[in-house]
């Protein structure tokens, strides 16, 4: 026992425990967070390439917005050229970044069939081996789908569908 005054007594077993309980107290307060994993976070996103008409471009910042959205079931990193480049310049840069890609999804709508940018996006997919889907932006208007699609799946513009897409490359 340790006296601190004649009438004050604390024993030895109450001081340990109670040092104890502080100690455990002080590093639940002070311990560095754990990081917690979202349930997107937890798997490597998909790099996905999104080729589209440039008259399309409001869709494509649809689709970029909507794989950020926590009710989303899938998740990828866009890859899509976001600038425009002289044509060399452009047709160099966007091949390594489809080269990187997973995947490449095109927007289709009927601007696509006249997008020289676009279809050569889809050829040089297929050339680098890189899986190539085409989504339809609207349900009800299907267009014609460029022949350099070939064999390429057609989806609709649907989560389970991009989900299920996605979750293949």
């Amino acid at each position: 026992m340790i006296n601190n005054k004649e009438d004050d007594k604390i024993p030895i077993g109450s001081l340990i425990i109670g040092s104890v309980v502080l100690g455990i107290v002080l590093y639940n307060i002070f311990k560095p967070k754990k990081q917690t994993n979202t349930i997107k976070s937890h798997k490597k996103k998909k790099r996905v390439f999104i080729s589209f008409a440039m008259k399309d471009e409001i869709y494509r910042n649809y689709l970029v917005e909507q794989a950020k959205d926590s009710r989303s079931p899938f998740d990828f990193t866009d890859m899509s050229v976001k600038r425009p480049w002289s044509e060399s310049i452009w047709k160099e840069k966007c091949r390594t970044k489809i080269k990187s890609c997973d995947g490449i999804i095109i927007l289709l709508s009927g601007k696509t069939w006249n997008s020289k940018g676009a279809r050569w996006e889809v050829k040089c997919a297929i050339k680098e081996n890189i899986p190539v889907i085409g989504m339809q932006i609207f349900k009800n208007k299907q267009k014609s789908i460029p022949p350099e699609l070939g064999d390429s799946e057609i989806i609709t513009w649907e989560w389970e569908e991009l989900e299920k897409i996605i979750k293949t490359f």
